[in-house]
């Protein structure tokens, strides 16, 4: 399998010359890398080893957080199936998740209660709160500094996008892939997460490399393997964000490799930031979150042995 070519584009430098590039790559596969965002590498590290230590206790340990597509906590096996997304049929996503989301209310009652609840955090694994939250705060600062390249890229003005995300929806997902010594041989058409494209405006990926990683699509070269720099963060674009733009750039389409015969001792995780807008936001004639919510419930909804939901 080759490997995408996808641009660098440095935060630390002057945009200017980096906008054709951002365009060119969001035209073509809807993904570009981003270095100079001035996250310490030790946070995302601290966050891995503190989830990983949740993700092996036993499954009757971390049922108490078990929830559904959209809630705040554990997403255990069989809980998603992506490809439904798009409409590609796929067996579950070979993947345990803990997921978390915007929780300051906004004071509409309506609103709060079902995208601003709060988060759920496991007891067995105190230390992971304060380094999520702080990872957070990061991914929301930095989300808006993409979305203002963003909007020059496009020719408009600086703030066209985060005009918009004066109190945004998110959701992040800390995504563990176990190895095939634990999940066994993958069915037919399995993943770790079937092809789909993100329903917001932006994702910011922190990943790790691995023969079961990340895959993207593009006309020109089909599926091909997802570069990958240790220094960088991986940025796609969402659907939202391609019906923005009238569809000049494009939702970008991945999947994760199922694991790998050859390194059945392989496991990846990645932190998976999905930045949305304020709700209520129209793009197009389309309601934002309303269109999120039916995503949410397309990946869930085909499943047969999702945890019940908790919260």
């Amino acid at each position: 399998m080759t490997e995408a070519r996808l641009p660098t584009i440095d935060l630390a430098r002057d945009p200017a010359p980096q906008l054709p590039a951002v365009d060119r790559a969001l035209r073509d596969a809807g993904f570009l890398l981003v270095s100079g965002h001035g996250v310490d590498p030790a946070l995302p590290s601290a966050i891995r080893e503190s989830a990983r230590a949740f993700f092996r206790l036993p499954a009757a340990a971390k049922a108490p957080y078990a929830v559904r597509v959209g809630g705040r906590g554990w997403l255990g096996p069989g809980a998603e199936a992506n490809g439904y997304a798009e409409g590609t049929a796929t067996p579950p996503d070979l993947k345990e998740s803990l997921s978390f989301a915007a929780e300051e209310p906004t004071g509409d009652p309506a609103v709060d209660a079902e995208w601003f609840l709060p988060n759920v955090w496991p007891a067995e694994v105190p230390e992971l709160r304060p380094l999520v939250e702080a990872y957070l705060a990061r991914m929301k600062a930095l989300a808006d500094r993409v979305l203002d390249l963003l909007g020059t890229a496009l020719g408009e003005e600086r703030d066209f996008f985060t005009r918009h995300t004066g109190h945004p929806t998110f959701g992040f997902n800390i995504n563990w892939y176990p190895a095939r010594e634990r999940t066994g041989p993958p069915e037919p058409g399995q993943f770790r997460i079937g092809p789909h494209t993100d329903f917001g405006t932006v994702t910011l990926l922190d990943r790790q490399a691995g023969k079961g990683g990340l895959q993207v699509f593009s006309d020109a070269g089909g599926w091909q393997d997802a570069p990958h720099d240790p220094a960088a963060l991986t940025v796609n674009i969402g659907d939202l964000m391609a019906g923005w733009t009238g569809g000049r750039w494009r939702s970008g389409r991945h999947r994760v490799l199922p694991p790998p015969a050859d390194a059945p001792a392989e496991e990846l995780m990645s932190l998976v930031y999905f930045y949305e807008c304020t709700p209520g936001t129209t793009i197009h004639g389309i309601e934002s979150h309303r269109y999120l919510r039916a995503q949410l419930d397309a990946i869930a909804a085909h499943t047969t042995d999702a945890p019940t939901a908790t919260g």
